[in-house]
């Protein structure tokens, strides 16, 4: 399925972007490191943001499929950017909380799920994303 996103630029380092389907709307602008304000999301930290969305999301189908709750699940994942050139990212370390009333043998395939996420796999190899998911809510 294609999605279309268009964008326009808007002066001073920022970017509007509009998704097709739904026209809703997203800006964003270079961060403080690269010449930006940093006044909202970079492009980069999309990147992150897709990734912990992405797998959160995944992880969301398969609980609602086997009747689990994940209310008050929530991520951190932290973009490190490579300090020699290319410019680029070089880690996403990702940490999932969960609740902790999940069942021990529901966890491998909740944590299987946010593995499967198309961001994960569509990074590049050289970026490290070590998932850690920790049962403590």
């Amino acid at each position: 399925m294609a999605v279309e996103i268009t964008g326009k630029y808007l002066g001073a380092l920022r970017v509007e972007m509009t998704h097709g389907p739904s026209g809703a709307l997203l800006q964003t602008v270079a961060p403080t490191d690269n010449q930006g304000d940093g006044s909202c999301f970079s492009p980069t930290d999309l990147v992150a943001a897709a990734l912990g969305s992405c797998m959160m999301t995944l992880m969301g189908i398969v609980a609602q499929r086997d009747g689990l709750d994940l209310s008050g699940a929530h991520f951190r994942v932290v973009k490190h950017m490579q300090t020699t050139s290319p410019r680029r990212v070089a880690s996403l370390p990702i940490t999932f909380h969960l609740p902790g009333h999940i069942p021990a043998e529901a966890r491998p395939k909740l944590e299987r799920a946010a593995l499967t996420c198309p961001v994960h796999h569509s990074l590049h190899p050289d970026i490290e994303s070590k998932v850690e998911f920790l049962y403590d809510l």
